[in-house]
């Protein structure tokens, strides 16, 4: 069979200077340990699912686990590093830029490198900082650096401070990133950053987390409460069909089921999320979304690289 040439959105580095940092100041990924990695690795789990293209993006915790000055030092150094494997690469990696979000004039700055200087594909943001949700005001100065650059931005989830208050011993990656892009998602709808921001476009991985299934009860919440901003369940509807999906770990007919009843088709991506999740569980999600019946030829081929390139024709 001739290769899919898929354009993988979710796909995670992790140089091992940035796991050095990490594991230095005590901190980790939810899995406790980096999974193996090195850029022919990536590139050998690429050739083996058919996947032509992968959007690097940094592992958690991201760059906030340090001071504002060393977190700034560190997101350049990883940017620099990804712009040298697409640069070594260029038919096979792109990449989202590493943020350092507890400075604003940091942020800005390091979004003007990668975008305007390195030509990075777009931004790589996490859903929440230190409890605080995408969508609120005093990230408004990041966003209009991405708005004024009709900026594609991957958003990715972390943990909440709160989480750790949670009486449960599963590991994060299992149900609070998913509650977390959630979170997420209402805060930039009900909170207007997507009216105010037009130009940005918002990759959610995972289907979306949870608004997929719940979006019928979100979009008749402003008839609940009249706190709430007034807009009409159509209102939401059309807000919700702003974001574009990733199915990175959502490849089977539950998830499907629900994701294409709010998302427009042609804003569907995918997303593999190597390698946290790992060889086996990419050889499962590819054998689930291979046999997902619901799925004609036309519309898996949009998905796999199709409608990636709306957002990226670089890679055509």
């Amino acid at each position: 069979m001739a290769s899919p040439r898929r354009i993988d959105v979710h796909y995670h580095l992790i140089p091992q200077f940035y796991q050095d940092a990490v594991y230095e100041a005590g901190r980790g990924p939810a899995i406790g340990r980096y999974p193996d990695w090195s850029p022919e690795l990536a590139l050998e789990i690429m050739d083996r699912f058919g996947i032509e293209v992968a959007l690097n993006s940094l592992a958690q915790p991201g760059v906030g686990f340090l001071d504002p000055p060393a977190a700034a030092l560190l997101a350049r150094r990883c940017n620099d590093y990804a712009a040298e494997l697409n640069a070594k690469w260029p038919k096979r990696f792109g990449a989202f830029a590493t943020v350092p979000m507890a400075n604003f004039g940091d942020a800005v700055g390091e979004i003007a490198y990668s975008l305007d200087e390195l030509k990075f594909s777009g931004a790589s943001l996490f859903a929440s900082y230190d409890g605080t949700f995408l969508g609120d005001p005093r990230f408004d100065p990041v966003m209009d650096a991405l708005n004024a650059r009709d900026a594609v931005v991957f958003v990715h989830p972390g943990t909440h401070p709160l989480n750790s208050q949670i009486q449960l011993p599963w590991p994060g990656f299992m149900m609070e990133y998913l509650f977390d892009t959630t979170r997420a998602v209402v805060n930039l709808v009900f909170g207007g950053a997507l009216q105010r921001y037009p130009r940005i476009r918002f990759i959610l991985p995972h289907a979306g987390g949870l608004v997929p299934y719940f979006a019928w009860r979100l979009s008749v919440s402003p008839m609940i409460d009249a706190r709430l901003n007034q807009i009409s369940p159509d209102e939401v509807f059309a807000l919700l069909k702003r974001f574009w999906y990733d199915n990175a770990l959502s490849p089977g007919e539950q998830t499907w089921g629900c994701l294409q009843t709010i998302a427009s088709p042609d804003q569907i991506v995918f997303g593999s999320d190597w390698p946290f999740a790992n060889a086996r569980v990419t050889a499962e999600a590819m054998k689930t979304y291979e046999a997902l019946d619901a799925l004609s030829p036309r519309q898996r081929a949009a998905i796999d690289r199709g409608n990636a390139l709306t957002l990226f024709p670089q890679f055509a």
